[in-house]
């Protein structure tokens, strides 16, 4: 089109070439701590309903997807820069709870990631969406993410200890609770 509002092309020079898509891309990492406190008042069960809806949004905005998990003894990548699709389902389905929380660790590594991609795709819009219970000894100083963050507490039952928000506080990412959501 910009080729024709030109008027008629004479010479190949006359041609504007237009790349197919402007659309920024988008990526959304998710960490999820699927720690075995998780199990509790089936925290993990709801958390896979607002996965399974978050994977489905991704999908239809054609945003691509890093998928961390942390539970056990260390955080493990599930996913790294796809595209969101039904790849993910089996996944979401088998994920289960146990072990440790390196939930500090993931953060970490998350982030290391994150400043390489952005090296890498400098146009890229980054967001970082951290599903956790909070239920960790203590939570140590961390670095503020350089994108836009929001941490989603998954912790019910009726004594809670209310670390998700700090570590929201500390990360300055947005702080949801699970039952604002559903």
């Amino acid at each position: 089109m910009p080729t024709l509002l030109r008027g008629r092309p004479q010479r190949r020079a006359d041609l504007a070439r237009q790349p197919r898509t402007r659309r920024e891309q988008t990526l959304w990492l998710v960490i999820v701590d699927a720690s075995a406190s998780t199990r509790r008042h089936q925290a993990l069960s709801q958390a896979k309903g607002l996965l399974a809806q978050l994977f489905d949004d991704a999908y239809r905005q054609r945003a691509r997807l890093a998928l961390l998990t942390a539970s056990g003894g260390a955080a493990r990548w599930q996913h790294q820069g796809l595209k969101a699709g039904t790849a993910l389902q089996p996944w979401l389905e088998a994920l289960g709870a146990g072990g440790g929380t390196p939930l500090f660790e993931a953060i970490e590594q998350a982030s290391q990631w994150l400043g390489k991609r952005r090296t890498r795709y400098p146009g890229e819009t980054q967001r970082v969406v951290i599903v956790t219970d909070g239920r960790v000894r203590e939570v140590p100083s961390l670095e503020p993410m350089s994108s836009l963050s929001v941490v989603i507490d998954i912790e019910r039952g009726p004594i809670r200890l209310g670390r998700a928000l700090q570590v929201a506080n500390q990360l300055k990412a947005e702080y949801r609770h699970i039952d604002d959501l559903l």
